[in-house]
């Protein structure tokens, strides 16, 4: 999380959940993406399409 907010800043506290509910392997993932994300609606984009899979 706290790469999550130096990146992005403070984000709301639904995402948070989202990602504390995420595997290890997704968190891992997340982590890789996170270098791509500019702004929050990314890491929202990114976490939505997990949910579409």
């Amino acid at each position: 999380m706290r790469q999550i907010n130096r990146r992005l800043g403070q984000i709301n506290t639904q995402l948070q959940n989202q990602i504390e509910q995420l595997s290890f392997d997704q968190l891992e993932d997340l982590g890789e993406a996170l270098l791509d994300f500019e702004t929050e609606v990314d890491l929202t984009n990114w976490l939505h399409q997990l949910t579409d899979k």
